[in-house]
């Protein structure tokens, strides 16, 4: 247990990042597992028990704004990433960390990272409305599996690494929650604008095509000696390839198979309508 305790001190003291250790909701994981148990707590027991007997809340105008706020902060985090290195200072192939608290791209990339933290805080939100809405089938394995992850891997990428390679997962995603909220934002408007929103299952392509770019993207560091944390980018290749696998059965089960059985069904519609 000491062995423990003493791994534990030394990797939070001697492995963390100099701008950020010190930042709000920073200084240790404990803060954090807290708002995750509680989060899970409400979503998965207290929610739905308090719900039971209630009528759904409509919660329209607040879901408005919550998605709209969504997109700006989408933007921002795109826009940051993009000028705080990967448009124009850093290397696709290879970007090591960089711990000079002196180079103000480094504590621009630490503040957008930071920020993509606090987002992610922000969108265990979406879980809550889906309670309050009693949309219980919405609150699946996967989204709950997401949410929980991602508040816990950006933590990890704030404390730890706040620049270099891994930041191109957070500027692809925020490019990706643009459009998605955007489409959310559409949906909450009302049942009149779902003639516009066509293109939902494009937004699943967009997020497979996300983690593929973020597994090809992390693995050159396998091959590259590239001066970045090796475990880092195994876990980042591991959550990469479990998401791969759940939005690619998500996308298999809701629109291929169900575009499948609708063919199958209107030829038999057919055939019938032709026998009588």
């Amino acid at each position: 247990m000491s062995g423990v305790i003493e791994l534990y001190k030394n990797v939070m003291e001697n492995k963390s990042h100099p701008i950020t250790k010190d930042w709000f909701l920073m200084s240790g994981p404990g803060p954090l597992m807290m708002i995750i148990v509680s989060y899970l707590y409400f979503c998965l027991s207290a929610g739905p028990k308090y719900m039971k007997d209630k009528k759904p809340y409509e919660l329209r105008i607040a879901m408005i704004v919550y998605n709209f706020i969504q997109v700006l902060l989408s933007i921002y985090l795109f826009y940051e990433g993009l000028m705080a290195g990967w448009l124009y200072d850093y290397n696709y192939y290879c970007q090591p960390v960089d711990y000079n608290v002196n180079n103000p791209l480094s504590r621009r990339m630490a503040n957008a990272v930071y920020s993509y933290f606090i987002c992610k805080l922000i969108e265990l939100l979406d879980t809550v409305f889906f309670v309050l809405r009693k949309k219980n089938r919405q609150v699946s394995s996967l989204h709950v599996y997401h949410h929980t992850l991602m508040p816990i891997c950006s933590w990890i990428g704030c404390r730890f690494l706040p620049n270099g390679h891994g930041t191109l997962l957070g500027v692809i995603n925020a490019f990706i929650h643009i459009i998605m909220y955007a489409y959310y934002m559409l949906t909450s408007i009302g049942p009149h604008m779902n003639k516009y929103l066509w293109w939902k299952k494009y937004l699943t392509t967009l997020q497979l095509i996300q983690f593929f770019i973020i597994f090809v993207h992390t693995f050159q560091i396998f091959v590259n000696d590239c001066n970045y944390p090796v475990v880092i980018s195994f876990l980042l290749n591991l959550n990469s390839l479990i998401f791969l696998y759940l939005f690619g059965s998500f996308y298999i089960q809701n629109y291929v198979k169900r575009e499948k059985q609708k063919d199958k069904t209107e030829k038999i519609t057919k055939t019938a309508n032709k026998i009588e």
